[in-house]
């Protein structure tokens, strides 16, 4: 009897993962199921995952896949050609049922120049599939393999060297599913962490190329979810609804760093560690996804508003683009929380001794004001130039410069609100495009004034005085239509 027939007819008895009896041990054989129906498989586009899967046998699943090198953005202004399964960076994820067979077409587009392959980390044989779907350019390679093995696993390039095909984006997710299927959840998405080493530095303009001496440092200019900067962002963000319930399939190709998953002002209900099929911890703050590995974890979202994403080692997240959105839409809870209810003025009678502050450089070479007499300058050297930089230049392609910045001197009336209620989305300024967020900042009405007055009179900036009396009368008409809205979604719920 063939070594394929004996699967197809149950010949061999193998582990699986979900249907065990109660006193089963792992290892213990269990009898594969035969297989008696042929379907497509089923994939979707980062950062979709496909519906759970409904029958209850195991079926012959038909994947195809195309290998395509092609020019993408990898940032706004800097293309890059990526070796990819599919589009995309990340390929599409993959949902099977436990005990499928998976009839893989592997095909290398006549236009590309190296060979590939696929390695399945959910197959059980030489290479993950490696060895048997190495294929030229302009051919197609097929294989079969058994998904036995319940879980959520990684899949990507191996051909030599493979960290090259890797951390030029040839990877994607591929969810085993249990027989018994997983926790129903109310959305599901995928994200995957991967890195870019380009011979320019991060954001630098113009078309990018591999640096393998960064790549043998293991320092990448670009650490990125979903295969660019900005993927998750914005328009892009998930979405969710309070109340709801959200299932994260979290994958890390590396092919070096090992991500540390946080979402700022979520806890983690469950976690499956490591793509298993269990939860073994709940109440999570920041789960670890190892390189070649995957995690998932669920949470209900309760409370409406922007919740940002981030690999915890916040230098990725902020200067190398590791960071996402999850854009909840809801009624408020006061009861969980509240937001900002009072501000009062803190005055101890003391005070600490701190070294000197650096001298704050202005763009047109001038002194800085005071920092002892200056409000705004105490506000602007403790609150805002952690981000716009202690000069006010900004950080390209990641905060917009305040010095001599036509956007900030355009309109006092738009500035005023930018303070009061932040800012999301894409911004242009002195001809530069940028698209991130700045968060709603806890300033009072003389803060605003007081910051505003000296960033539009410093750094090269030539405005005049942002009087309390303007503060006052955008933050009466923000409140205005904020209060108009509340009672629209207040109507639309009843």
């Amino acid at each position: 009897m063939s070594f394929v027939r004996m699967f197809l007819t149950g010949a061999l008895t193998l582990t699986v993962g979900c249907n065990r009896s109660p006193s089963a041990k792992v290892g213990d054989a269990e009898p594969l199921d035969p297989v008696q129906l042929l379907e497509q498989a089923r994939l979707t586009s980062a950062p979709n995952v496909p519906p759970p899967i409904a029958r209850t046998s195991a079926a012959r699943v038909v994947l195809n896949v195309e290998i395509r090198e092609h020019k993408d953005t990898l940032a706004y202004g800097v293309p890059y050609t990526y070796w990819s399964f599919g589009d995309e960076t990340p390929g599409k994820f993959i949902r099977v049922r436990e005990g499928d067979m998976v009839e893989t077409h592997l095909s290398n587009h006549p236009d590309n120049s190296l060979a590939h392959n696929i390695d399945f980390h959910g197959a059980t044989g030489p290479g993950g599939g490696g060895e048997a779907s190495f294929v030229a350019p302009g051919h197609t390679a097929t294989f079969t393999w058994r998904a036995m093995r319940p879980g959520l696993y990684l899949y990507h390039c191996v051909a030599p060297p493979a960290g090259l095909h890797i951390a030029n984006g040839m990877y994607g997710l591929l969810l085993v599913e249990p027989k018994g299927g997983l926790p129903v959840v109310d959305k599901e998405y995928f994200v995957v962490q991967g890195e870019f080493y380009t011979q320019g530095k991060y954001g630098e303009r113009g078309p990018q190329h591999f640096a393998m001496e960064k790549a043998l440092r293991e320092q990448p200019e670009y650490v990125v979810f979903n295969g660019r900067v900005g993927a998750l962002m914005g328009s892009s963000a998930l979405k969710a609804k309070v109340g709801e319930t959200v299932r994260l399939y979290l994958g890390n190709a590396g092919p070096a760093l090992t991500s540390s998953f946080h979402i700022v002002g979520e806890i983690f209900d469950s976690v499956y560690a490591e793509g298993g099929i269990w939860a073994n911890q709940h109440n999570v703050q920041t789960t670890s996804v190892p390189v070649g590995g995957s995690a998932m974890v669920e949470f209900r979202v309760d409370v409406p508003g922007d919740y940002t994403f981030v690999d915890h080692s916040m230098f990725r997240a902020f200067n190398k683009g590791a960071m996402g959105q999850l854009r909840v839409d809801g009624l408020q809870n006061d009861l969980i929380f509240s937001g900002r209810t009072s501000e009062t003025v803190y005055a101890p009678g003391t005070h600490l001794e701190q070294l000197p502050n650096v001298a704050l450089a202005s763009a047109d070479g001038g002194s800085p004001k005071g920092l002892e007499t200056d409000p705004g300058a105490q506000l602007f050297a403790t609150v805002c130039a952690t981000c716009h930089q202690a000069g006010g230049q900004g950080l390209p392609n990641v905060f917009p410069p305040l010095a001599g910045s036509d956007f900030l001197m355009a309109d006092k009336a738009r500035s005023i609100r930018v303070l009061l209620s932040g800012l999301k989305g894409e911004v242009r300024v002195n001809g530069a495009r940028y698209v991130g967020e700045m968060p709603k900042l806890p300033l009072g009405d003389e803060q605003i004034s007081a910051v505003l007055s000296y960033v539009r009179s410093s750094f090269g900036n030539r405005g005049d005085t942002v009087t309390l009396a303007e503060v006052k009368r955008e933050r009466s008409a923000l409140e205005a239509t904020q209060a108009a809205g509340l009672r629209v979604s207040a109507v639309e719920a009843q």
